[in-house]
């Protein structure tokens, strides 16, 4: 028995082309990101990440200057949907840039939790997505967000649908 020959990986030329793509993706075309300040960290396969500043606006306690929570979901979700890109880019990683871009158009969200378990208090923030399973409609995936010294801020699982 024969296997499949395998498709030859995208050149390191079109994988800057796709990693380009995906920044300004994710901190440019899609501008609620923008608006919130979500940079791309990493884009590491195994655990890429998100990150921003702490900005007046963020504040959800104004008495105590905490993160507000409604962002902590943002950018939970946003670096769940940025490992997912990452995820399925190297799934088929002999696909152009242009064709990654088409496939991300069809992930959507379909169910986020979020589990808040210190005060949103720092200067900055990681947020951090690993995928536990990509399957062919459905993938799920496990996220972080941290402050600058490492404290868990809180924790996420989400599943999105990638059709």
């Amino acid at each position: 028995m024969t296997s499949a020959p395998s498709l030859p990986r995208r050149s390191a030329a079109e994988q800057v082309r796709l990693d380009s793509m995906l920044q300004d993706l994710f901190e440019h075309r899609i501008h609620f990101n923008e608006l919130i300040g979500l940079k791309i960290a990493s884009l590491a396969p195994d655990k890429p990440q998100l990150s921003f500043l702490m900005r007046r606006d963020l504040v959800g306690n104004f008495v105590h200057g905490r993160l507000h929570g409604g962002m902590i979901s943002a950018a939970l979700d946003t670096v769940g949907g940025l490992a997912i890109a990452v995820a399925v880019a190297e799934k088929h990683n002999h696909e152009s840039a242009e064709q990654i871009a088409h496939r991300f158009t069809r992930v959507g969200t379909i169910d986020l939790r979020v589990d808040f378990l210190r005060v949103g208090i720092g200067h900055s923030f990681v947020a951090t997505g690993q995928v536990t399973r990509l399957g062919g409609r459905i993938a799920s995936v496990q996220m972080t967000l941290e402050n600058e010294t490492g404290l868990v801020i809180a924790t996420a699982a989400a599943a999105y649908v990638i059709n």
